[in-house]
């Protein structure tokens, strides 16, 4: 049996209730579902709001989105060059194996070169050996050298509450 063809387009505002369903199925495949929190109206905010501070790209079968790659500017400074990190790509379990991971990450690839951008990153849990075997394929290489570090919640606050004021610092 021939798979359904799919088309690959950029996320409008009326797919932010779908895109919200795609994260919580995918939280529970990272057996995360617990830190799924984001909704239809936080993903207007920041995927189509004034402020814009990331951007989505899905898969589509007939009117059926059954894919999402979200992602969102970086900078190097070691390259002088701008990138692309990929927060998440998901693909409904039934549609992986027929392309459809991969054209998304081509999507995002191709809007990285777009922009005279110089990467495309993302990370990957240890555990997730279909999803390890994929990106091997197309050619990505882990970065072990590093390790991902990350305060949120009662942390970030108190990292927060560290801050000075520029305005509170005297010269001199």
């Amino acid at each position: 049996m021939t798979p359904p063809p799919f088309v690959i387009r950029s996320c409008v505002e009326s797919d932010a209730e779908t895109l919200v369903n795609l994260v919580r199925e995918l939280a529970v495949y990272e057996k995360f579902e617990e830190h799924a929190k984001a909704t239809p109206q936080s993903f207007r905010d920041h995927l189509f709001g004034p402020e814009k501070t990331a951007e989505a790209i899905v898969a589509e079968v007939g009117e059926e989105v059954i894919g999402f790659a979200l992602f969102f500017k970086t900078f190097s400074t070691f390259r002088g060059q701008s990138g692309i990190y990929l927060e998440d790509l998901f693909v409904k379990p039934e549609y992986r194996g027929q392309g459809v991971g991969k054209a998304l990450l081509a999507g995002v690839a191709k809007r990285v070169l777009e922009r005279n951008g110089g990467r495309l990153e993302w990370a990957v849990l240890n555990w997730n050996a279909p999803a390890i075997g994929f990106y091997r394929s197309v050619g990505a290489r882990p970065q072990d050298e590093w390790t991902i570090y990350r305060v949120d919640d009662d942390s970030l606050r108190g990292l927060a509450d560290l801050a000075t004021d520029s305005s509170e610092r005297k010269p001199g």
